[in-house]
């Protein structure tokens, strides 16, 4: 199978051919959902075309807890039918899909209470395993055990002593959620299907009540385009509901969403050797392991302001410092915290006025015909979502089609991971750069980390980390806009890196380092350098001072304060 290269010249190459004729699904969003959907359909033998309004998982996809997991708090609500599902999905992205993208991790859930809670916990994490087993999919994971006081506080010392009793440890996966939709379209775009990013649908076309297609704004170029289809996909998450609007029809269902938060904190900061989950009144929180950093996560509460750029105001931040620090024998600061990032869930609308009471599976609708609407869900069962969403828009095809492949489709990345891991000192030897740096790019990037070697080959000074951002090599960022759909700045440090949230400046002073790498891969003159860095720069600042707000309305208002670099 060829790799594809989402780099200027195919995404204008995609907008041409995908408005050339019909298409047999035409996917809206590219979002996870909405880049399986495409896959799902593609690898069935359907013509397939997939449009994103901005950058590749720039809304819920790219500012998830970064796990892939049953869902352990589902079975405390007896959702035995999604935690089989999530388990079994987990299963597959471990062992076959994406082992080079999606990793086990570890997790410690203290005991508070003597006797009744470890048999409680305990029976609950026993039947997790043990579906997770049954099913064929649990053999990567190791199965949970029960720890001593004294033996947790080994594994954990950075707890209080008197924060726990004993404790239970058991293992879930996971990934970088913003990297692994990229793989999934490139991807999809590998199996044929044009895709295209910064392309924003702005009508539906209309033969009757049969919806036929959509109009498509190029943002980046100006060009419209009228891309017609046999069934349309609607898979733009939170933004569900607006994308409905353009139907002109009121839609069967009604997305809500969800806002939850996120810290980034430097590794040195929590001394333990695995990630924690902790009881809240509303929810649970996490401590999770991510390199040299710990993410600390999550809240839930209501949001119905700007979706594009969720805000976490002072209260949000105040309020995660809280609950971790009330197991950590030394308390984080405000100053320990080096990134924070919000993110939207699409909960399906229930009866319960709480987020968290709200139905975490999904739903697909026929609203109209030639029109398919997938929403809900969690990140864990996208694959699920899309091979239900593609089996509603075969419906109405009309006519036979394969039935749904992806359960036997690895991602770009995957197939040879495991050799090539196992070769990687020779890898190592061969490129002259440091073991560790190849472990990197192959957790990155799978076997396609060839393709950034082959970069460094040609050009030995991308071979050298980028500027006050150790963790990346420079040749990343030439990768992201020649070969991963990056076409900003921002893309780049928010999404294709984490640098945005790895450093507590936030990714300012490599901006202009990236930016020049940059520029010769997307034809930018100096001008646009200066326009993209000073706009990441006023994105910055304008994050910062929402997080200073005491509410969601002021932070808000503070974080609209920097507009896009692209107006939508």
């Amino acid at each position: 199978m060829r790799t594809a290269i989402l780099g200027p010249a195919q995404r204008a190459e995609s907008l041409a051919a995908m408005a050339e004729r019909e298409l047999d699904v035409l996917v809206v969003g590219g979002g996870v959902v909405g880049a399986g959907t495409a896959l799902d359909a593609v690898t069935r033998g359907l013509s397939t075309g997939l449009v994103e309004a901005r950058d590749w998982a720039s809304g819920t996809s790219s500012r998830s807890s970064k796990l892939i997991h049953g869902g352990l708090r589902y079975l405390e609500m007896l959702d035995f039918a999604l935690v089989r599902e999530a388990l079994k999905e987990r299963g597959l992205l471990l062992e076959r899909l994406a082992p080079h993208l999606v990793k086990p991790v570890p997790f410690l859930y203290p005991l508070r209470h003597k006797g009744w809670e470890r048999l409680y916990a305990g029976s609950g994490v026993a039947l997790y395993d043990a579906m997770s087993m049954a099913r064929g999919h649990g053999r990567g994971l190791p199965a949970h055990r029960h720890l001593s006081r004294r033996h947790a506080l080994r594994v954990a010392p950075a707890l209080k002593k008197d924060a726990l009793v004993g404790a239970l440890q058991y293992y879930d996966a996971q990934m970088d959620d913003a990297r692994f939709v990229a793989t999934l379209v490139r991807t999809a775009a590998a199996y044929g299907a044009p895709v295209a990013n910064r392309a924003r649908v702005t009508g539906f076309l209309r033969e009757g009540e049969r919806v036929v297609g959509a109009r498509v704004r190029d943002v980046e170029g100006g060009g419209e385009y009228e891309i017609r289809a046999r069934q349309v996909v609607n898979a733009t998450g939170v933004w569900t509901d607006d994308t409905q609007s353009l139907v002109g029809e009121r839609g069967q269902f009604h997305v809500r969403a969800s806002k939850g938060i996120h810290l980034v904190v430097p590794k040195d900061r929590i001394h333990s050797s695995t990630g924690l989950i902790l009881r809240t009144e509303k929810s649970v929180l996490f401590v999770i392991p991510w390199g040299r950093h710990w993410i600390i996560g999550t809240t839930d509460t209501d949001w119905d302001l700007d979706k594009a750029h969720p805000a976490a105001s002072s209260a949000d931040i105040d309020y995660l410092l809280e609950h971790v620090n009330s197991v950590l024998a030394v308390p984080l600061t405000r100053d320990d915290v080096e990134g924070v990032y919000a993110g939207l869930r699409p909960l399906l609308a229930g009866e319960s006025d709480a987020t968290s009471k709200l139905s975490r599976e999904h739903t697909v609708a026929h609203p109209v015909p030639g029109l398919v609407v997938v929403a809900g869900g969690k990140y864990t069962t996208y694959r699920v979502m899309a091979k239900d969403a593609v089996d509603a828009a075969v419906h109405g095809l009309d006519q036979r089609v394969a039935d749904c492949v992806t359960e036997d489709v690895p991602l770009l990345g995957a197939e040879g991971f495991r050799a090539l891991w196992n070769a990687r000192a020779r890898v190592a030897a061969r490129t002259g750069l440091h073991v560790v740096r190849v472990e990197h790019l192959l957790n990155r990037y799978g076997t396609l980390a060839e393709e950034v070697l082959a970069l460094i080959a040609a050009d030995p000074s991308l071979g050298e980390p980028l500027p006050a951002a150790d963790d990346y090599l420079r040749a990343e960022i030439v990768y992201a806009a020649s070969h991963e759909g990056a076409r900003h700045l921002d893309d780049v440090l928010t999404r294709r890196t984490r640098i945005s949230i790895e450093t507590f400046d936030r990714g300012t002073l490599s901006a202009r380092a990236a930016a020049g790498l940059m520029a010769p891969v997307l034809g930018w003159d100096e001008d646009q350098v200066e326009r993209e860095v000073e706009h990441y720069e006023k994105r910055v600042e304008a994050e910062r001072e929402s997080q200073r707000q005491p509410d969601d309305l002021t932070a808000d208002a503070a974080r609209l304060g920097a507009p896009d670099i692209v107006p939508l």
